[in-house]
């Protein structure tokens, strides 16, 4: 029997976090990655992996990521691997967190990754109990604090007193300036690349948080790219006479971006247009419709969607809190996709002025490559215009 003198430290880390949600529930944890206290919306991710592209994707500004697959930082960060070459989601919460880490492409451990871009995580929480309550009760502003000083009575005032409805998020994840995109997707992961031409389209892509893979899979179907601010006047787009313009993914509310929306009003049916995730909602706004927050949002990569059209299901990976009513819709104006989890719109059409656009992300393949056609729909729309004009 070994006898204790004094005070011995524990050889395991304590509780040092507590993360306090809106509706009054207090939730302890282990900290690892930046310390402080931060402020934002909490929301839930099924997918099993990527959570070096989850923590980089710029649709997630704002938010606090909740990873309901317990086994996160194990292969550590990789190269390779970013959505984006930054990171952007305020938060991530883990049940189980390796600090150790297994793969031959590790160049350092996610807890130092985190650190380095002050980016809070947790650890030893209950992540699904936590996801049972956002799923009931919708998503939830949480405040997420290491700071001892803090009451809980505090941090729950701070969730109660901030709000992520109504913010312009895009304009602080996308470019300042326009810029040439050139960079294809590599040859050992380009799956499909034969019977294209090297007949470039010019496309102006707006950048609302464009995932750079979307860029990637543009250029290797044959598209040359220049990428503009979310504030870049429809005017000099057009006047670049581009053969089509893309609308990207972001973050946030549609209706807090009414420029955005303007935008895309003063393009459509002056050339063909693509948009993807916020650039969907933004063009479902433009066209006369209405678009509304959903109660948890869909986040994760197993999203089953029923392509109307092509009669067949896609395996999906979607990140979005908005979503648009196809009842509110002019008429002529078709809905392609269907997501069959809860019947909501993910995709539409308006042939007669030249427009396509998805709920989710074809670039992303978790199915693996379920989407990657809508790449060649866009072009073959491009070409269709060519040969009208």
């Amino acid at each position: 029997m070994v006898k204790l003198l004094g005070v011995v430290e524990r050889p395991w880390k304590t509780s040092d976090a507590r993360l306090v949600l809106e509706d009054g529930s207090v939730w302890k944890a282990k900290s690892f990655g930046a310390t402080g206290t931060q402020v934002g919306e909490v929301v839930f991710n099924t997918s099993l992996t990527g959570y070096q592209e989850i923590l980089t994707d710029p649709s997630y500004a704002g938010q606090f990521v909740l990873m309901t697959n317990p086994h996160i930082g194990n292969t550590g960060v990789n190269l390779g691997m970013w959505t984006i070459n930054k990171a952007y989601g305020s938060c991530l919460h883990y049940m189980t967190f390796f600090r150790s880490t297994s793969n031959w492409r590790c160049t350092k451990t996610l807890e130092d990754y985190l650190t380095e871009r002050n980016i809070m995580g947790i650890y030893d929480v209950d992540t699904r109990a936590i996801t049972r309550r956002l799923r009931q009760d919708g998503s939830l502003i949480g405040v997420l604090s290491t700071e001892e000083v803090k009451s809980d009575e505090e941090l729950l005032e701070m969730s109660r007193s901030w709000d992520i409805v109504g913010v312009d998020l895009i304009s602080g994840v996308s470019c300042t300036e326009p810029y040439e995109w050139v960079d294809r997707t590599k040859p050992d992961w380009d799956f499909n690349n034969e019977g294209r031409g090297e007949v470039f389209h010019k496309v102006v892509a707006y950048d609302f948080g464009i995932k750079h893979n979307i860029l990637r899979r543009l250029a290797s179907y044959g598209c040359k790219i220049t990428v503009v601010p979310s504030n870049w006047p429809a005017s000099e787009a057009l006047k670049m006479n581009p053969d089509g313009v893309l609308f990207s993914n972001g973050p946030g509310d549609p209706s807090a971006v009414p420029y955005a929306v303007e935008t895309v009003k003063n393009i459509v049916g002056k050339a063909p247009v693509f948009g993807i995730c916020m650039g969907h909602q933004l063009l479902g706004q433009a066209l006369g419709g209405k678009t509304f927050k959903m109660k948890f949002g869909h986040h994760g990569g197993n999203h089953p969607v029923r392509n109307i059209r092509a009669n067949r299901v896609e395996i999906s990976a979607q990140n979005h809190n908005y979503a648009v009513d196809p009842t509110s819709l002019p008429e002529g104006v078709e809905v392609t996709h269907v997501n069959l989890n809860d019947g909501s719109c993910a995709g539409l059409a308006f042939p007669a002025l030249k427009v396509m656009s998805l709920q989710y992300h074809p670039e992303a393949s978790p199915g693996p490559h379920d989407s990657d056609s809508v790449f060649g729909e866009f072009i073959e729309l491009m070409k269709q215009s060519k040969q009208q004009a």
